[in-house]
């Protein structure tokens, strides 16, 4: 019988890594049982992007937003006071043109996959601005300038609120 432990050597035994996990995990669900498990899943608090805006929000800050509104398309973050939406779109979720990288398996998959995340992107935006809703995409990599990021919030909220007094003052009239 040969001996192994998981996270081992594996470089002796003529089985890969991952033949030896498919062969100790079996799923239990067929595949398409799997597909709508994994479906159903749902992510929350993005460490590597929401978390981050949160931090430069308040290193900057910028109040008035609130997380988790579940209006349409469900932003990342929402000022409601000036209807202003931000979306966090990581790199390879939305297809960053920088960033993305295509991975070698499953191809026609995943590229259906990112084409029906960019058109479920711009029709949201498109909705969400019809209901006079304001709508800031930033990247994940764009996080990485602090400073900009801040200046771009800051200038969407500086002009909704403008456009509000302008919106107050007309129906005063």
């Amino acid at each position: 019988m040969r001996r192994f432990s998981p996270g081992g050597d594996f470089g002796r035994c003529r089985l890969s890594r991952q033949s030896i996990l498919n062969d100790l995990m079996a799923d239990i669900f067929s595949k398409q049982q799997r597909s709508a498990v994994m479906a159903a899943v749902r992510s929350k608090g993005n460490k590597a992007t929401e978390l981050k805006l949160i931090l430069i929000l308040r290193e900057h800050g910028i109040k008035g937003w609130r997380r988790q509104h579940r209006g349409v398309g469900k932003p990342d973050f929402v000022f409601p006071k000036y209807k202003l939406a931000i979306f966090v779109d990581g790199c390879f979720w939305h297809g960053c043109r920088r960033h993305f990288r295509m991975p070698q398996e499953n191809r026609k998959y995943w590229k259906n996959k990112i084409l029906r995340n960019s058109q479920r992107d711009r029709a949201t935006t498109r909705f969400l601005r019809r209901g006079g809703w304001r709508v800031v995409r930033l990247w994940e990599h764009s996080l990485k300038d602090t400073n900009l990021v801040a200046r771009k919030i800051k200038y969407e909220l500086s002009t909704a609120e403008q456009l509000r007094k302008i919106h107050v003052q007309d129906h005063e009239r």
